[in-house]
């Protein structure tokens, strides 16, 4: 199976937690996508780095590495990503190069169809309404999680200059207007966001 990642998945580093037999981690290219910062993660709130007071607890909903794994991967790849669609996408390198198979992206949802296919009422519960979330898709009102954005912006820097202005620049709000580099502009500190100790070695690029 072929992952391609956009976000944490843009580090080899945190992409092992999940994948810790992943071959041939690589630059590449999606597309016709566009990452936008518009959903909640019920993982932040797990780990303790959601800010539910002033919702700063979105990820972003789409692509850029492309991330061999094994087939045993799979299981943990869908309980990484519970909340995304899995639509197959042709990658290319960065020279627009078709790799020649076609890898799996998360793509954004709705709450409707995610309920239908793989949230029933006792997991949803369990996942969202325990942390009070009443909605995962289709909110305006959410901001990137700080330390995650902080993790994802060195990762994107650690593949490169090509990679690191590809995230910052077509990489968006909710509002699907402001970019990353804007967003970071306005408020510089979120670099200096620090992960938990548990944290430190999955989400710092």
């Amino acid at each position: 199976m072929t992952v391609a990642g956009f976000g944490s998945l843009l580090s080899e580093r945190s992409a092992r937690f999940t994948f810790p037999n992943l071959v041939n981690f690589r630059a590449g290219q999606i597309h016709g996508w566009r990452r936008v910062f518009a959903h909640t993660a019920d993982v932040f709130f797990v780990r303790g780095i959601a800010r539910p007071d002033t919702v700063r607890g979105a990820a972003p909903s789409l692509p850029y590495m492309c991330v061999p794994a094994t087939r045993d991967s799979v299981a943990a790849f869908i309980g990484r990503e519970h909340e995304f669609r899995f639509v197959a996408v042709q990658p290319a390198d960065l020279e627009g190069r078709a790799l020649g198979r076609k890898a799996v992206v998360c793509a954004a949802n709705t709450d409707a169809d995610y309920k239908a296919m793989r949230c029933p009422p006792q997991e949803w519960e369990r996942r969202w309404g325990v942390h009070g979330i009443q909605a995962v898709w289709g909110r305006g009102d959410v901001l990137p999680c700080r330390a995650y954005l902080r993790h994802c912006v060195l990762a994107a820097a650690s593949l490169g200059p090509e990679a690191e202005h590809s995230f910052l620049h077509a990489t968006y709000l909710a509002d699907r207007r402001t970019t990353i580099a804007q967003h970071l502009a306005r408020d510089p500190t979120i670099m200096e966001e620090q992960p938990p100790p548990a944290l430190a070695e999955r989400y710092n690029g």
